[in-house]
């Protein structure tokens, strides 16, 4: 799993409880993250298939928020593009 250089710091919204509302493009040609009012938009290099997008968006979301990948939950969008995901 590749983790994006164009990433957007996002750790001053690491509190435990936040949910954070993902849009994620599989498939990508390189890996990053912004933040687009308010809905946090990764692209991945990772094809949708067996979780493999969400398990890389969410990798790169916590990196971003820098915490743990464990630490955050797919509360909705396991087979969707937009997702939420909790930080416990």
């Amino acid at each position: 799993m590749v983790h994006a250089p164009d990433m957007t710091d996002l750790s001053h919204m690491a509190v435990e409880g936040t949910t954070f509302a993902v849009r994620v493009t599989p498939n990508a040609r390189r890996a990053a993250l912004e933040l687009v009012d308010g809905v946090v938009r990764i692209s991945v290099t990772e094809v949708p298939e067996a979780g493999r997008a969400t398990e890389a968006a969410r990798a790169s979301l916590a990196k971003a928020l820098g915490v743990a990948k464990t630490r955050l939950v797919l509360l909705r969008g396991a087979a969707s593009r937009d997702k939420l995901f909790r930080l416990e």
